[in-house]
């Protein structure tokens, strides 16, 4: 399933194999999206709901959904621990320093005023604003969050975004007859969302 699909048609590959290639793909793709946050994990977790939608087997919607979302929990997760490591550490790290890159000044005060005012509320929300997840996690590192505490607001942020990216799959998969139809429609809606916050920077 999932990522075999997106390459090979899926009346050419058994179910059964796509599957077994498909998940274990889907979640290191997420794991490692969420560690390097280059990788567009939105646009595979709905063209891997786009191929469940089209498929026979029960459950395969609940699997996209139980894999990315643990994916992505992991990915925050470790990421954050690598954080709190480069916080502690006198020449900090790599990692602290990619969190730092990838959070604007800007942005990262935002984050730093809503996070003191409404806390945990604003983690679970920065999964679901395009490019808001950073600057959130980089605001909880500087306040010197512990790991429990950010993983409790994390874990409902995960499974909010799998939810509405995969709710974007479902979409694409119900209005096209052939899956790899409804996979190029979602990658170029998640990509344009992904998109917009560049673009309204650069206007400013």
């Amino acid at each position: 399933m999932l990522a075999a699909s997106a390459v090979t048609p899926a009346s050419l590959v058994p179910e059964s194999t796509q599957q077994a290639i498909g998940y274990p793909t889907l979640f290191l793709l997420v794991l490692a999206g969420a560690l390097v946050p280059v990788i567009p994990t939105g646009a595979l977790v709905s063209s891997a709901a786009v191929v469940a939608v089209h498929q026979t087997t029960p459950f395969s919607l609940a699997m996209v959904f139980v894999t990315a979302s643990l994916a992505a929990f992991l990915g925050d997760a470790a990421l954050y621990w690598l954080g709190r490591r480069g916080l502690k550490s006198k020449n900090g790290s790599r990692w602290l320093e990619a969190i730092r890159s990838r959070a604007p000044e800007d942005r990262l005060e935002q984050a730093q005023e809503k996070l003191a005012a409404h806390g945990v509320a604003v983690l679970v929300l920065s999964r679901l604003v395009p490019a808001g997840r950073i600057p959130v996690m980089l605001a909880c590192l500087l306040a010197e969050w512990p790991m429990r505490r950010f993983s409790r607001g994390n874990l409902p942020a995960c499974l909010a975004w799998a939810v509405t990216y995969q709710l974007i799959g479902i979409l694409g998969g119900s209005l096209f007859a052939e899956p790899w139809e409804g996979v190029v429609a979602v990658i170029g809606l998640t990509l344009l969302i992904s998109a917009v916050p560049s673009v309204v920077r650069r206007m400013r």
